[in-house]
């Protein structure tokens, strides 16, 4: 996959930082490919950007903006509207894709509509009964996993036993990121397929020494294990593999993407959501699928600006 350098953008600034929960990760993914661009002999600025430091989007100079920024206003579609308001060319999903993919409840509801599977889940609002929620979860026995539908990164996630402490948890849940929902707990395993451009990634298993792949094990954890060729099933690692197309194409989505799946005891695989703009830390899984498939770093991010500049 080698390009001519020549037809590639020279100048890339890459953006990281932003606002949201998960600034600390993206400063990690913008400074990883500031440098892997520069090995590939890009010329790269490196901008920290929030709402109201955004003077780098009028350097005439640069040829593409390099988003590396996750979660709220890099990844919900309001920095991508500002670049489209400015018809200035970035990489990845454009607005209207970024905004359905980051709210999980819109994206399932999509994703069900399209016949891909998804947990079956429950919306926790201001507006909801709680002790009717309960009284209906209790009739499913077991665990409930808890999650905030507008972040990423496993932020505010957590695993609870019975209907009553599920739906107390959803509502510290509520109280602290404004929005909620409850879904079955599926047992795995986990896996997650990368895409980038049109091309899909070798699956990637995950295995948290956790029990749960949150926060800690995603990006503080050693103990996390990534295991490729782990699916013996051929007609299973091609149903994941087009269930992940499908989810990238119906949300609208360019460049790259990551998507999350977990299968039940049955063996049936569901999605948990797709991600725009996947990390590129040293713990990231879109850099380490690009790798198992022999392309590095440097050539995974030419890719992507490749993909963005449709060259």
């Amino acid at each position: 996959m080698s390009h001519n350098l020549a037809s590639m953008p020279r100048k890339v600034a890459v953006l990281m930082g932003g606002i949201g929960s998960e600034r600390d990760v993206s400063l990690q993914s913008g400074k990883n490919v500031e440098r892997v661009l520069k090995a590939e002999g890009f010329e790269v600025v490196c901008a920290d950007v929030s709402p109201e430091n955004l003077e780098v989007l009028d350097d005439n100079s640069i040829d593409i903006f390099f988003l590396a920024l996750h979660g709220e206003w890099g990844e919900d579609g309001q920095i991508q509207q500002i670049l489209e308001s400015k018809s200035l060319l970035f990489t990845g999903s454009g607005s209207k894709a970024s905004k359905l993919a980051f709210d999980k409840i819109k994206a399932n509801k999509l994703f069900m509509d399209n016949g891909i599977r998804v947990p079956r889940s429950y919306e926790v609002s201001k507006d909801t009964d709680l002790d009717d929620l309960a009284q209906r979860l209790s009739k499913k026995t077991g665990r409930f996993v808890i999650k905030p539908p507008l972040q990423g990164s496993s932020l505010g996630v957590g695993v609870r036993v019975g209907s009553y402490a599920a739906v107390s948890s959803a509502k510290e849940c509520l109280d602290k990121y404004g929005s909620a929902m409850i879904e079955d707990f599926l047992s795995g395993p986990e896996f997650t397929v990368g895409i980038v451009g049109d091309e899909v990634l070798p699956i990637i298993e995950i295995r948290s020494e956790m029990g749960f792949y949150d926060y800690m094990a995603k990006y503080l954890s050693d103990e996390t294990e990534y295991l490729f060729d782990t699916i013996d099933d051929k007609a299973l690692i091609k149903k994941i593999e087009n269930d992940a197309m499908k989810c990238f194409d119906v949300i609208g989505a360019k460049d790259l993407a990551r998507v999350d799946f977990m299968l039940n005891e049955n063996g049936d695989h569901f999605v948990l959501e797709i991600n725009t703009i996947p990390g590129f830390t040293s713990h990231s899984l879109l850099p380490k699928a690009a790798h198992r498939k022999g392309l590095s770093g440097g050539e995974l991010c030419k890719e992507i600006i490749k993909s963005a500049c449709q060259i």
